[in-house]
């Protein structure tokens, strides 16, 4: 495109943008936000709760490494039923292990899926019976080496679709899905973990919050425009609630979580609403972006012009 001369006017006003019979540009994606969000959260609980998992057992605190062994098998558990049942039949998320892809979020994260769960529940299992010790350990290893991978890989996931809100943030996506499932991991564990076992939750809930605020500020500057859907409507709704939620949960478990039982427990309840608010309210402002054909083609003529 030739550069417009010094002192050359346009005869016409530029043309403002219309797609056809304003109908979007790309198709939003088909997921229910019921199975996909909450596969997206329930994965990150498990994930994160594993790494609080292995620290707990490393030092010796036995009740809250047991119960978090036992809150991450749940989660797993229910997080692939939901991703099941929006794919409709089990059978689905079989085919998908025929085909070992590196360069597929979807098929990595399968095999992802089927490398976490027997890890996570020997842990749970040895823990809960007793027996077998050295191969709960073991396990409770590996889903711990495992956890940052499930909690972060639905975010790559999104990221590498078409929608605008998603992929104009792939880069933030990532530490901000980690983040927030550390937050809710730290909200497991106050609500689980006795008192004089809580001190780590409280510092991993403090540098969460503040993480996770720092990211999606910097997601919605890359976003520009986009982040309008980070803003505004039902996904502006729960992303605001979700910093309310997620940063006074943290301030109260940091103040009041090491005296107070009933406090550890509010502050833990806190932060886990806060990270289903945040994957629901990230979901949410992907589909209202797919929506909406000035998101997909109004950034792409700002990147096309500002290279010419």
């Amino acid at each position: 495109m030739p550069r417009k001369r010094r002192g050359e006017q346009l005869m016409v006003p530029r043309a403002e943008f219309q797609s056809y019979y304003g109908r979007p540009i790309i198709h939003a994606p088909s997921w229910e936000a019921r199975d996909i969000a909450g596969y997206f959260f329930l994965g990150g609980l498990a994930g994160a709760g594993s790494v609080l998992a292995a620290g707990a057992h490393m030092t010796g605190r036995t009740r809250t490494a047991k119960a978090m062994k036992v809150s991450s098998l749940a989660a797993v558990s229910l997080s692939a039923a939901a991703l099941v049942h929006d794919l409709g039949r089990p059978a689905r998320f079989l085919n998908m292990l025929r085909v070992f892809k590196p360069t597929s979020p979807m098929s990595m994260g399968s095999w992802l899926l089927s490398a976490y769960g027997p890890a996570a529940g020997i842990a749970a299992a040895s823990a809960v019976t007793g027996r077998f010790p050295r191969a709960g350990a073991a396990a409770t290893g590996g889903a711990a080496l495992l956890g940052p991978a499930l909690a972060s890989y639905t975010a790559v996931l999104a990221g590498d679709t078409a929608v605008p809100a998603w992929h104009g943030a792939h880069q933030e996506l990532p530490y901000l899905f980690t983040a927030s499932a550390t937050a809710a991991a730290a909200g497991m564990a106050l609500l689980v973990a006795p008192p004089g076992e809580s001190a780590p939750a409280r510092c991993v809930a403090v540098f969460a919050a503040a993480t996770e605020a720092a990211v999606t500020r910097a997601a919605e500057r890359r976003l520009g425009m986009v982040a309008e859907t980070w803003r505004e409507g039902r996904a502006g709704i729960l992303l605001r609630t979700a910093r309310a939620l997620t940063l006074a949960g943290a301030a109260t478990a940091a103040v009041a979580g090491g005296r107070s039982r009933s406090a550890a427990a509010a502050g833990g309840l806190a932060l886990l609403a806060g990270s289903v608010c945040t994957r629901f309210g990230v979901f949410a402002a992907g589909i209202a972006s797919a929506q909406d054909p000035k998101y997909t083609v109004i950034p792409q003529r700002q990147r096309m012009e500002s290279q010419t």
